[in-house]
């Protein structure tokens, strides 16, 4: 396993459509999955997409920290979770703006609006397909990675920049950062 580099905002990687994986299963894909998660470990994030180590393939990795996550069922995934070929759809119309940060994106956060629940579909880490309803941060790390593989950073979702900064002047001067 390796820790890979983590393109950062500004390289084109970040900005295309991730390829499909179809077959997580492949040796190639099994160490990229491997590397991956020694990468989010090393980090200290929640979630990394392929496109964020320089592999334009439309895969992610996630799990929601226990003491992050809500009470019900659908906020929560503390085991490391491998989606790839990602479908989301809106559970809902319900909206919620929420206190963001991103691996390729280092030093800065903000509040970004997000769908509050979402259903997703994929292929998990053994290839089989699964489907998902998810709430809370669950919801809004699905939606997160699931933008890096179509090219979007979450600065393109904000609809207030006044709520965008720096970490140490935002949790100087934010209370709910």
């Amino acid at each position: 396993m390796a820790v890979l580099k983590i393109a950062r905002m500004g390289h084109p990687v970040l900005l295309g459509r991730a390829d499909p994986v179809g077959d997580p299963t492949t040796p190639e894909l099994r160490q990229l999955i491997a590397d991956m998660t020694e990468t989010l470990d090393d980090s200290g994030g929640i979630g990394l997409a392929a496109p964020q180590v320089h592999v334009p393939l439309r895969l992610f990795i996630f799990r929601v920290p226990p003491h992050r996550a809500g009470p019900g069922p659908d906020e929560q995934m503390p085991e490391l979770q491998v989606v790839a070929d990602p479908e989301i759809a809106a559970d809902g119309d319900a909206t919620t703006e929420e206190w963001e940060g991103c691996l390729s994106i280092p030093g800065l956060r903000a509040a970004v609006p997000r769908h509050a629940r979402i259903r997703y579909s994929g292929l998990g880490r053994d290839g089989a397909p699964f489907s998902r309803a998810a709430a809370g941060l669950h919801s809004r790390v699905v939606q997160h990675e699931t933008d890096h593989l179509d090219g979007i950073l979450y600065p393109m979702r904000m609809a207030d920049f006044t709520r965008f900064g720096f970490e140490p002047e935002l949790d100087r001067y934010w209370s709910d950062v």
